[in-house]
């Protein structure tokens, strides 16, 4: 957790909800008495002894995981399939997500959550696509927690059997930690960032159900080694599984569609499953 940062602070975050394209919004100048604020929680965490950093850790987990619960019953009760984007910043995910959007569309209803620490420039791409996101930006927050999700959630004002798409803020290492109620956690990894990441960040490659590598295309330019980056991966987490794909050109997004229409057949069966047994 980011005990240094002071984003752990659920108080603290910023959430800014862009409801339409044409919305015009300034989240940095709005919310600049954020800094003063977060700087402050920052420096009384760094004072804190070891016990009771532990302790306050352990509060915060267990208030996100009761609102990451909350989630999941919401979003179970109406069919939808949520699912957490975690990378660094430049992977590629919104361009990813821009890609599966189009290929997904005309048969399955789609919602986006979009967690930046600034701006609102994703969650306007991700609408040229159609389909409706919101933003959240965090100010110095370096992930998203279940309670701002909540509230993007009741924002949305979803429709039943679709799927939800949530951006986290580009970081491998605080997300990872944070439930928001999703069916899975996704990590992206672009061949552009070395194939040792499972090994650095290694709490989000075991927690994480799927791998996705991104720009293959870019392989013959880089120094990437593939089969060990997929190696270090099932040494972290011999379950995760692995598609290896380009947004940019294409290659295998087909791959990652039919994984996305398998696993969400797959969970709401589950669900219809636990319904009956339920009766």
């Amino acid at each position: 957790m980011c005990n240094i940062c002071g984003c752990n602070k659920a108080e603290h975050a910023v959430e800014t909800m862009h409801k339409h394209a044409d919305h015009q919004h300034d989240p940095i100048s709005e919310h600049q008495h954020i800094d003063c604020e977060q700087n402050s929680a920052a420096a009384s965490v760094a004072r804190l002894s070891g016990s009771r950093m532990l302790e306050i850790e352990q509060n915060l987990l267990a208030k996100n995981n009761y609102y990451a619960e909350q989630n999941r019953q919401k979003l179970q009760a109406d069919d939808i399939f949520a699912l957490n984007f975690i990378s660094s910043p430049g992977s590629g995910k919104t361009t990813l997500l821009t890609e599966i959007i189009n290929r997904l569309k005309k048969q399955h209803v789609i919602y986006v959550v979009e967690g930046d620490q600034q701006t609102a420039i994703d969650a306007a791409r991700i609408r040229e696509t159609g389909v409706k996101a919101t933003q959240i930006n965090t100010g110095k927050g370096c992930h998203l927690d279940a309670h701002m999700v909540g509230h993007a959630i009741d924002h949305l004002d979803m429709q039943k059997n679709a799927f939800l798409f949530i951006e986290n803020v580009g970081n491998l290492i605080c997300p990872a930690g944070f439930d928001l109620g999703e069916a899975h956690k996704i990590v992206i990894l672009s061949v552009t960032e070395g194939e040792d990441k499972p090994l650095k960040y290694q709490e989000i490659f075991h927690a994480a159900d799927l791998m996705i590598i991104n720009k293959i295309d870019l392989l013959p330019y880089v120094n990437f080694n593939l089969k060990q980056c997929c190696e270090y991966a099932k040494q972290i987490n011999p379950d995760i599984e692995i598609i290896q794909l380009s947004a940019t050109s294409g290659e295998n997004i087909a791959q990652f569609s039919n994984w996305l229409i398998a696993n969400k057949a797959e969970l709401q069966s589950g669900y219809c499953s636990n319904n009956k047994k339920d009766l």
